[in-house]
């Protein structure tokens, strides 16, 4: 009886590319050459250089004594009008929170509905207020996308490359106050991001 042994997959791959490596490297006979030249071969073109300006994409965002100033700014405005019981939150452009403020006595669900607001005013570079037209009609709308929230109280945050974040507030009873303290957080900052 015949045993046959199959070679490993690296060996199958690696012997026949270490072979035509070799041929390539000892050079080819001038047959070979006029061959190669009038036969058209497809080549795999090598990676083209990174360029640094095209290759790498920054981003702004704000820095953390800008989004904490906001934050505090934001709290502040909502406990001077007797709504210490709401949460703020200030995102970036993608969503993570770079600072966030519980008020006294704010319920767990307005935490994330700060943080939402936040991130849809930042990734559609609008207040959410102006958006909420956008979620309504019949099928889907925007309003099933995941982790937004077209309520009022979530503010854009704009620099001359166009939205770099949000502030969002939720917790009080009726959402233009929520967005009332979300705008006096952009307004703490508004000299700091142009």
């Amino acid at each position: 009886m015949r045993t046959f042994h199959r070679l490993p997959r690296i060996l199958a791959i690696t012997v026949p590319l270490a072979a035509i490596v070799a041929t390539a490297a000892c050079g080819a006979s001038t047959t070979d050459e006029a061959t190669a030249a009038s036969t058209p071969v497809a080549t795999a073109a090598a990676p083209a250089p990174v360029d640094s300006a095209d290759g790498l994409v920054s981003q702004n965002r704000l820095g953390v004594g800008a989004a904490q100033t906001a934050a505090q700014a934001a709290l502040a405005k909502c406990q001077a009008d007797g709504l210490g019981f709401v949460t703020v939150s200030v995102v970036d452009r993608n969503g993570n929170v770079q600072a966030m403020l519980r008020g006294d006595n704010a319920a767990q669900h307005t935490v994330e509905a700060a943080r939402q607001k936040a991130y849809t005013a930042a990734a559609f570079g609008a207040n959410t207020s102006d958006l909420s037209e956008r979620a309504k009609g019949d099928g889907a709308t925007v309003a099933d996308l995941p982790g937004t929230l077209f309520l009022a109280g979530g503010v854009s945050v704009k620099s001359a490359s166009g939205s770099i974040a949000g502030i969002g507030v939720g917790g009080a009873p009726d959402g233009m106050r929520d967005q009332a303290c979300a705008a006096a957080g952009l307004d703490a900052i508004a000299g700091a991001v142009g």
